[in-house]
């Protein structure tokens, strides 16, 4: 299918947001891992989980290296009640920051504005909005989601894909207005539990090129079924390309249900994608997803990131630890390979 994509609306892109900020400064050899194991990784845990281990796994993430943490969701209790004491990890990490060596940015998804007011109502109260967004040295990110296809926005959202761009133009107004970035996810991107395997890749773009026209600072591409396979994550990325998206505005968020999700981050590396989603221990799953397991390991990552000579900040043996705490906090296997393997190294070294 040809490209439906022209250097004009690359140009468009280009002179509406001269200035948007990107994370494109980093080395070539550096991999930024955000870590979605507090938010993407417990969302779907059927067992209430306190606010203490949750705000507990921030804290010891927070000690691994990492330098994104997805720390929680302000969506409706009603629609996933596991994320209704996110308001609490939010005052913890602005009143007292977990002990880190690096400044650690913080990210918080919204799914619409009365996420948002929810969100600023514990902001507003802990701190001004001058020193909040770098309390601890620390700053704070806002995320959005969408979707490829009308049927998981519906399902999702309970909107279209049209009505959802439209949800999003306050928030990224309200967000410009206070100094945050805004990331925005694209779900299902490489096949829908309703729509099937084949998403095409041009409607993804598309929906890409819409996003950081309304000034999104990052698109993070999910496969939130794990449908994606090697040839597909090299057609979407190229059509992403062609469509005049850099790589530095681009994170890849895989999931691990057909066991693909690093056969797909290595086509991504050569593609010169540098930003990948994940979570500690293989945490996740979707709700509006059925039968997708969950997020590749973070431990898999760092592993497999380290093996080929690149640099993640992150320290392997303290990741592994957290995976294997938090995996025997909400009783639940550990899926990182990585992580056991390094597990058992620690204690055959210590015997």
């Amino acid at each position: 299918m040809p490209c439906r994509f022209t250097s004009l609306r690359t140009a468009r892109l280009a002179a509406r947001y001269p200035i948007r900020r990107t994370y494109s400064s980093a080395p070539a050899d550096f991999v930024r891992i955000v870590e979605v194991g507090p938010r993407d990784g417990l969302q779907n845990e059927k067992q209430s989980i306190p606010v203490a281990t949750k705000i507990e796994l921030v804290n010891r993430l927070a000690q691994t290296g990492l330098r994104t943490i997805e720390a929680g969701s302000f969506v409706s209790p009603k629609w996933v009640p596991q994320m209704a004491n996110s308001s609490h990890i939010l005052e913890h990490v602005l009143a007292s920051p977990p002990s880190s060596s690096l400044p650690i940015t913080y990210q918080w998804l919204l799914p619409n504005i009365r996420g948002l007011d929810n969100f600023l109502t514990t902001w507003e109260e802990k701190a001004s909005s001058e020193s909040a967004s770098t309390a601890g040295g620390n700053s704070h990110e806002l995320s959005i989601f969408t979707a490829a296809t009308e049927a998981f926005t519906q399902k999702n959202t309970n909107c279209s894909i049209a009505e959802s761009l439209q949800r999003f133009e306050p928030i990224m107004s309200r967000a410009k207005e206070m100094g945050l970035k805004v990331r925005a996810y694209i779900s299902v991107a490489l096949g829908c539990p309703y729509e099937g395997p084949n998403v095409d890749p041009h409607k993804v773009a598309e929906l890409a090129v819409s996003l950081l026209e309304m000034g999104a600072d990052e698109i993070s591409v999910a496969d939130t079924t794990g449908m994606g396979t090697a040839p597909k994550t090299a057609e979407l990325l190229k059509t992403l390309s062609a469509a005049g998206i850099e790589k530095s505005d681009i994170a890849l968020h895989f999931h691990d249900t057909y066991g693909q999700a690093l056969v797909n981050t290595l086509v991504a590396l050569e593609h010169g994608i540098r930003t990948f989603d994940s979570a500690v221990a293989g945490l996740g799953g979707c709700p509006f997803s059925p039968g997708a397991t969950g997020n590749v390991a973070s431990e898999d990552l760092v592993h497999c990131f380290h093996s080929l000579g690149l640099k993640t900040g992150v320290d392997i043996e303290k990741l592994s630890e957290v995976g294997q705490w938090i995996s025997s906090e909400i009783g639940r296997s550990n899926e990182s390979r990585a992580g056991k393997a390094t597990m058992a190294q620690i204690g055959k070294r210590n015997a």
